[in-house]
């Protein structure tokens, strides 16, 4: 098969590849950007563990092909972490809750909270269960994520 070339941004940097059409972008990212940090969990987007922004959008990753991305803005969890090595306000805020246990779930999480939080920077706890309900986690309880969410956007814990 034929390769196709595709150019996006991907966490600030500009991108070009020869890539085959049925390269899911979740494997574009960690087999061809080495950006591992985008887990793949269940690969029919309902676990979350693959959620990037695409566009500023909380997407799975898992449920496209790279070629779909070709010109698009694409930020992963490697992109949160400041040019210093500081955790950003969320990843601070999952750190200080202990909203993390095994952390397969964790980059998932964040770039759906990015987006949340961005969009949202009020919320209430109804509001932040909704928001995560489409990210699955087996060890947390969910409780301390809900906790972190009320700390980076300064709520009474």
């Amino acid at each position: 098969m034929d390769k196709v070339k595709i150019s996006l941004i991907v966490n600030g940097e500009k991108v070009e590849r020869d890539i085959e059409p049925r390269l899911l972008l979740t494997d574009f990212l960690r087999e061809e950007l080495f950006l591992t940090g985008t887990h793949v969990g269940c690969e029919h987007g309902v676990c979350g563990a693959c959620t990037i922004l695409l566009n500023g959008e909380a997407v799975r990753g898992c449920l496209m092909l790279a070629v779909q991305a070709d010109g698009a803005t694409i930020e992963t969890v490697e992109s949160l972490v400041g040019e210093d090595g500081q955790l950003n306000p969320l990843q601070q805020a999952f750190t200080d809750c202990h909203s993390l246990q095994c952390g397969f779930c964790t980059p998932g999480f964040l770039m759906t909270l990015t987006q949340f939080t961005k969009e949202n920077p009020n919320p209430s706890e109804e509001e932040i269960r909704e928001a995560i309900s489409g990210n699955l986690c087996r060890c947390t309880g969910y409780a301390n994520i809900v906790k972190a969410v009320k700390q980076v956007t300064h709520q009474t814990l």
